[in-house]
């Protein structure tokens, strides 16, 4: 019997091991995805908030144009 525990010892070490590998690269790769999701959505907000900005500029000038004449 003295003989499995030293078995079943490095079997554990294995399967947790395994399981920690595994674990590992289910977060890593959460985690690229997270950021890839806020990176596109951070890009997709800055070109809204540049459209928006470029479209209040346009609309403030032609106000300013009409008060003029």
């Amino acid at each position: 019997m003295a003989e499995l525990k030293p078995k079943k010892t490095k079997i554990e070490d294995t399967v947790v091991g395994a399981y920690q590998k595994i674990e590992d690269t289910v977060v890593g790769t959460y985690q690229k995805i997270e950021d890839a999701v806020v990176g596109t959505y951070q890009k997709i907000e800055d070109k809204f908030v540049e459209k928006f900005l470029e479209e209040r500029d346009k609309t403030d000038n032609d106000e300013d144009c009409d008060n003029d004449i």
